[in-house]
């Protein structure tokens, strides 16, 4: 069966879910597979339980009755993408595209949240941003919706290219460039060629490009690329951004200002600052936050709807957020950690207007054979900071010469937060999440 016509089978049923346990009645069960699972072992069960049909992409063994309801295709997966591709073309709305290896999820949520002060928006919810999340998220699109923002990862070279060609961006950003999930991509030139596929696909349709103009590796990837359709940002002048942004303190919350670059704008006088208190932590955060200024103002968000959406913005999900409990703050950032991000937030620490300073600093995954040099460098950092107090977790920590005081896991934390009872102290809470350094929050 062609894709068309798989399609026109959607919106005779509009529902396509990927779990037999969770299925809607009426709904086109797709079976999935995965490294502990496969779909196609659920496909009787999942007619059985009112779904109207089954894709497969193996022999599977229905009753003659439902047989023909059982459609055979080469590849679940592959199908589910072209599908949700089907489905996003039935939309002439603007499709933003955000990858990057740090943050490109609250980037996401910072552009929702201007954006939604004009428009009915879509975006991916959660971390829904790889080949089984994009095509989810696509299916949420309905008429209702005017613009829609797809969050895009990626941890092996072509991820990006697959994804950007699923959901079809109409114009893009990417956050940064750094050394991540290098276990996957090899090598750092991994990570910037696979990002750099969204450019790829944009340059290809001369579509925008929103660029931080002071990362020079993201300025080097679009020169290669000839990128001229350009929406520029920075925290100075020297690239000629459109935006212009700086921090104006960060005790502990980031408050910065920003203003449309004259220079840029052909103004007869100077733009106006304009300063916004937000509820995040972290100068790194600035460049987010100029992004979705950019994006807003692109597509005609005023700039008092785009600083009112900033400071109302709270973040969630372990990423960026300041909590006070009865016996300390804690700065926690534990939903993820990589070289590039760790070094930002102990630097971003260190700079920060409190005191006492302690950090509990997770490993970080999937570094490969540079994972000793990497960690032995934030200890390099640790001591240049000299926080007050430091607790490193995870089996790679163990594996280097540290000055610090070393734990197996988190459930060695736990016992020790319970002995010693830490009080009155700012805490950054930062790790890979399968160091679940989120557990400790309650306990501290």
């Amino acid at each position: 069966m062609e894709i068309k016509q798989l399609y026109k089978l959607y919106l005779e049923h509009p529902v396509i879910t990927t779990d037999s346990r969770q299925l809607t009645p009426g709904s086109i069960f797709l079976a999935l597979k995965g490294a502990s699972f496969n779909g196609n072992l659920f496909a009787q069960d999942a007619l059985l339980k009112g779904c109207s049909y089954a894709i497969v992409d193996e022999d599977v063994d229905v009753s003659e009755q439902l047989a023909d309801r059982v459609i055979r295709v080469d590849d679940c997966l592959q199908t589910f993408k072209l599908l949700a591709r089907e489905h996003r073309r039935q939309f002439s709305i603007p499709v933003i595209g955000i990858t990057g290896t740090n943050g490109k999820t609250t980037t996401k949520e910072l552009v929702a949240a201007v954006l939604a002060q004009r428009y009915n928006v879509m975006a991916t919810e959660g971390n829904f941003n790889n080949d089984v999340g994009v095509p989810k998220t696509l299916f949420r699109l309905n008429s209702s919706h005017q613009i829609a923002i797809v969050e895009m990862g990626a941890s092996h070279p072509g991820d990006i290219k697959t994804l950007v060609e699923t959901a079809e961006p109409t114009c893009g950003l990417i956050t940064n460039v750094g050394r991540a999930h290098l276990l996957g991509f090899g090598s750092f030139e991994g990570v910037k060629k696979t990002k750099g596929e969204l450019y790829d696909f944009l340059a290809a349709r001369n579509s925008l490009v929103f660029l931080n103009a002071d990362n020079e590796h993201l300025a080097a990837m679009a020169a290669e690329r000839n990128i001229t359709n350009i929406y520029r940002y920075a925290s100075s002048n020297q690239h000629q951004p459109r935006v212009v942004g700086e921090v104006v303190s960060c005790a502990p919350l980031l408050r910065f200002r920003w203003r449309l670059n004259d220079e840029v704008q052909g103004a007869s006088c100077q733009q106006p600052w304009h300063e916004v208190q937000t509820n995040l932590i972290g100068t790194y955060n600035l460049d987010n936050l100029l992004a979705a200024i950019s994006v807003g103002l692109h597509f005609g968000v005023e700039p008092g709807d785009i600083n009112r959406a900033l400071e109302a913005y709270r973040p969630s999900n372990n990423r960026s957020q300041l909590e006070h409990t009865a016996s300390n703050h804690l700065i926690v950032d534990a939903y993820n950690a990589n070289p590039t991000s760790m070094a930002a937030a102990i630097d971003n620490f260190q700079r920060m207007e409190v005191s006492p300073k302690m950090a509990i600093l997770g490993k970080m995954g999937e570094l490969g054979e540079v994972w000793e040099e990497e960690h032995r460098k934030v200890i390099a950092r640790l001591q240049q900071a000299n926080f007050d107090c430091v607790w490193l977790v995870g089996e790679e920590f163990l594996g280097v010469e540290s000055p610090y005081r070393r734990f197996a896991d988190v459930e060695e934390v736990k016992a020790a937060i319970a002995e010693e009872q830490p009080k009155g102290y700012y805490i950054l809470i930062k790790g890979s999440n399968s160091v679940k350094l989120f557990q400790l929050k309650d306990l501290l």
